[in-house]
């Protein structure tokens, strides 16, 4: 079929993302953050984010179809983020997106986000669909998955995720005991970078042995941070002057090592050459770093979105609705809801 004109809508977190792509083209992307206005409680509040995004999408998706030079009538399908997410922030969205495709007639595409992370991989100049099968590592603050993806609009599975804390949520969190501002990870990222990485070895949780068995593809970052906070606890009762950059490039690359070493596992494991990394962390500049380092030695192209599309985007719903529907797959019911928790071995409702 003909390249179609996709309109993609991405609200399940803290940012209103709207994205139009043509095929594997990407014509314009736009973003609000509501970022500054959880900033005061150290964390995304759910009810906040919500009225953000209903406050912030007319124009967002004014903004993106300007952008784009066309118009609603213009458009082939909507594609939307159904989870996982928070559940109010994703309602909104849904809402909006069932409520354009009925009223211009269009197909509805309600698509999972973390495969939507996997599906940006398609906008990248020169590459109109994804090298498959690959290894997929997705970080945020609110996920931390590794995926296998055989195909990425039918063959999907969750090798292992996070059992406690996201690594983001992580980055958040030491950021706070140390004083430095929210979002915890660029100012981690900002800091480390005057600092000693191997000032103190912090824990990287479930890499031992034991854990091989039955926690070899998971992550585990609640220890990594409370070892961070005993440490600066036992440093201020001495009375020593804390190195602030030295413990956070510490912390850094106990995460970058973490995550690096599990997704290359994998990409062994299963015999794939490829890695590819999505996500808010994704635009970390050490784990990208790490990964690209330990990728090169073991041979295993490595793949990153741009910054601007590493964080929650509409452009990878629109992606990702786009190679459903150019796979020929049905659009989803106008009554598909939203859930909260979402496998990716389900990536479109």
């Amino acid at each position: 079929m003909a390249e179609p004109l996709v309109l993609g809508i991405e609200t399940s977190c803290d940012e209103t993302g709207v994205g139009i792509v043509r095929g594997s083209t990407l014509l314009a992307h736009s973003v609000a953050s509501s970022m500054e206005e959880h900033a005061r409680y150290g964390g995304v509040v759910p009810e906040v984010a919500a009225r953000a995004h209903l406050e912030a999408l007319p124009h967002v998706l004014s903004d993106a179809l300007a952008k784009a030079g066309v118009t609603y009538e213009q458009l082939d399908a909507i594609a939307v983020t159904s989870g996982p997410g928070l559940a109010g922030a994703l309602m909104v969205g849904v809402g909006a997106a069932k409520a354009l495709a009925v009223s211009l007639g269009l197909p509805l595409y309600a698509v999972n986000h973390l495969v939507g992370h996997v599906g940006v991989e398609c906008l990248r100049e020169g590459e109109d669909t994804l090298d498959a099968p690959t290894i997929a590592l997705l970080v945020s603050g609110g996920h931390t998955s590794l995926l296998l993806v055989r195909d990425l609009v039918s063959d999907v599975e969750l090798l292992g995720e996070t059992i406690d804390d996201a690594a983001g949520e992580a980055f958040d969190k030491v950021a706070r005991v140390l004083g430095l501002a929210y979002p915890g990870g660029p100012e981690i990222d900002r800091i480390a970078r005057e600092g000693n990485p191997d000032f103190y070895h912090f824990p990287r949780g479930l890499t031992q042995h034991k854990d091989q068995e039955k926690h070899r593809y998971n992550f585990s970052f609640s220890g990594l941070k409370t070892a961070v906070a005993r440490y600066v606890e036992s440093a201020t009762a001495r009375g020593d002057e804390r190195d602030v950059p030295s413990i956070a490039a510490s912390f850094q690359e106990a995460v970058a090592d973490v995550l690096v070493t599990k997704s290359l596992q994998a990409c062994a494991d299963h015999n794939i050459p490829r890695l590819l990394l999505g996500g808010g962390v994704a635009a970390n500049s050490r784990v990208r770093e790490l990964a690209l380092e330990r990728c090169t030695e073991a041979g295993v192209e490595l793949s990153v979105p741009p910054l601007s599309l590493c964080t929650d985007n509409g452009a990878m719903i629109a992606a990702l609705g786009a190679q459903r529907m150019m796979a020929g797959y049905a659009p989803s019911a106008i009554t598909s809801g939203v859930f909260s928790t979402l496998s990716p071995a389900i990536i479109q409702l």
